[in-house]
């Protein structure tokens, strides 16, 4: 009698989808409420393939997807409507390291670091981006942003909780104010998923910044009250963790403040949560353009046809869609794979826009590479793929300072009434610029 190797679960979640009723609550679990599936089974054997081209309409719904083996085998009682629902993909995340230790052989490292999380950054991790991970070892880049690891607890010279000086630019609980013009609004303090680079790690996850309605008012009140303020990125956590109504109502309230001439939302939730990405939420978000959106790619890896999909609606719907990707090292740091991310993100209609110096967050040094490999990873992309590929490489000053780009020197300098200047192929040339 054949046996299937993969212990039957069924994951039960009691989610409720917030609705306008609900805006005004003070305090509010993560949301949405969490009973999380434990699941058990050996690991697959078939693992995934790296950097492979994706044509989401070559596709169907059936297509044998490693995502697709990992749910059949780990969560073959889940229907794929359940697999489908965002909110079972946050009720079901894996947050602890006996739930982590059922799909992953995990590392010495691994295990002290998931054993000592009680101050830090939480785990977790929706099942979705764990599909990506299952059949992997320790090294895989993936695996390295979102399984913690020891090297966490350990504080180098320069890092700090607050790197970017955003406390003291606070002036109101919740928003930071560094730049004449525009606000970084913090809506709540959950993500899906959590990067262990995060640079709001001191912040993120640890229920300081709930969805009640008494801080949201005091920063839409600053933001009232100071005419300047033309811009508002809602960042957090993540904003596409909320409920369609309460994301329509902060949305709204924004919307009416004459000032406010367009609205952002930083999120990572295509690549790690594509399923958010209704087309309900699409239908509420284009009634409040112009709306752009910062998406958070790290690896082409993380761009698979769910990811696609998500990005297809979000295009639709017509809003501009561009990427923030954080440098890490032995994880993104060569030309090959940020050139490989970049084509990607063009063919899902996202342009690249920041290459980010990782912050020196406490406990980030094995994350972090060299300036000049950054510069090196610029200079093997210009001239060698489209301009539009080529994101703007910049640090994020500590202390407050604000994103200054770094370039590679191609300006050579003068000769007589000439600018010499080095192109991609290290050849020079001169440009007559005569006062």
């Amino acid at each position: 009698m054949h046996r299937n190797p993969c212990r039957q679960v069924i994951a039960k979640a009691d989610v409720k989808t917030a609705s306008s009723t609900e805006i005004g609550a003070e305090v509010e679990d993560e949301p949405p409420s969490q009973q999380a599936c434990c699941p058990a089974a050996l690991q697959p054997s078939v693992k995934s393939k790296s950097n492979r081209k994706l044509v989401i309409q070559s596709l169907p719904l059936d297509t044998p997807t490693p995502r697709r083996r990992f749910k059949q085998c780990y969560y073959p009682n889940i229907t794929e409507r359940q697999w489908s629902d965002w909110q079972w993909q946050i009720a079901n995340r894996v947050r602890t390291l006996e739930q982590l230790e059922r799909f992953l052989h995990l590392t010495p490292q691994e295990k002290m670091a998931a054993e000592c999380l009680q101050t830090k950054l939480p785990l977790g991790i929706t099942p979705y981006y764990l599909s990506l991970l299952v059949g992997h070892a320790a090294d895989y880049p993936l695996r390295r942003t979102v399984v913690p690891v020891i090297d966490e607890f350990v504080k180098m010279d320069g890092e700090d909780d607050d790197p970017l000086g955003e406390e003291n630019q606070s002036p109101v609980p919740g928003l930071v104010h560094r730049y004449p013009d525009r606000v970084l609004f913090l809506t709540l303090d959950f993500c899906s998923t959590y990067c262990r680079y995060c640079t709001r790690s001191r912040v993120v996850g640890h229920g300081r910044l709930f969805f009640n309605r008494r801080r949201l008012e005091n920063a839409l009140e600053y933001i009232r009250r100071t005419p300047t303020i033309r811009d508002v990125l809602l960042s957090g956590g993540d904003p596409l963790t909320l409920s369609d109504a309460r994301l329509d109502w902060l949305l709204t309230q924004l919307r009416q403040i004459k000032h406010v001439e367009i609205i952002r939302i930083g999120t990572k939730i295509p690549a790690v949560l594509p399923q958010r990405v209704t087309p309900q939420l699409v239908r509420m978000l284009r009634r409040h353009h112009p709306l752009w959106m910062s998406l958070h790619f790290t690896h082409p890896d993380e761009c698979t046809p769910e990811a696609y999909r998500a990005c297809q609606r979000l295009a639709d719907a017509g809003i501009p869609l561009g990427s923030q990707t954080v440098l890490l090292r032995d994880i993104n740091d060569s030309v090959e794979t940020m050139r490989s991310l970049m084509h990607h993100l063009l063919q899902m209609r996202v342009r690249p826009y920041y290459l980010y110096q990782c912050d020196p967050i406490s406990g980030s040094a094995h994350f972090r590479t060299p300036v000049q490999k950054g510069v090196d990873i610029i200079r093997g992309l210009r001239g060698f793929t489209s301009g539009y590929a080529i994101p703007t490489y910049v640090i994020d000053a500590p202390g407050g300072g604000g994103k200054i780009p770094i370039t590679p020197d191609y300006c050579q300098g003068r000769d007589g009434d000439k600018v010499v200047l080095k192109n991609y192929e290290d050849k020079l040339f001169q440009y007559p610029d005569t006062l």
